[in-house]
């Protein structure tokens, strides 16, 4: 394989890690909404924490080897293609509602240790922790946006 197989198949896999890790993390939040005892919430929340780590190696090597790809790019893609700075910013843009989602549910992920290890009683607030429409809203815009940007990666308009 040359070089430029080699950068998109790391900048695919970047997308696989960053995509799967989105996926399972978004499977266990669902699972701990449909839990009410603090310490069978905590446990969901707590696995999503290689979910988060695989989104943060799929991050950086999607930046890393998207940014070389264009640049080493034998199909004449350059970095001021509407496309590319499209797909550049809505990343940025992902990343930015991903890290605010992520603070608020590491926030619930806390409360529901604590309640779980005083009592483990159900709790109205970690209820509305996990139903904030604040952190569904940013993780629905976010997974959204990189479904867009998935599709700026596949059909590259205007290239």
């Amino acid at each position: 394989m040359g070089k430029y197989q080699w950068l998109l198949f790391l900048h695919v896999t970047g997308a696989f890690l960053f995509l799967g890790g989105t996926v399972v993390a978004g499977v266990l939040m669902l699972a701990a909404l449909r839990r009410e005892r603090p310490s069978e919430i905590a446990v969901f929340l707590r696995l999503t924490r290689p979910a988060l780590i695989a989104i943060s190696i799929g991050v950086g090597l999607l930046f890393i080897f998207g940014i070389w790809l264009v640049s080493a790019s034998p199909n004449g893609y350059d970095a001021g293609q509407a496309w590319v700075i499209a797909a550049f910013l809505l990343f940025v843009l992902v990343n930015a509602l991903g890290g605010m989602s992520g603070k608020r549910e590491r926030a619930t992920r806390e409360l529901a240790e604590r309640l779980a290890g005083s009592g483990d009683e159900p709790s109205a607030e970690l209820q509305a922790r996990l139903r904030d429409p604040v952190v569904r809203s940013l993780s629905l815009a976010s997974f959204l946006l990189t479904l867009v940007i998935l599709g700026l990666m596949i059909w590259k308009p205007g290239a």
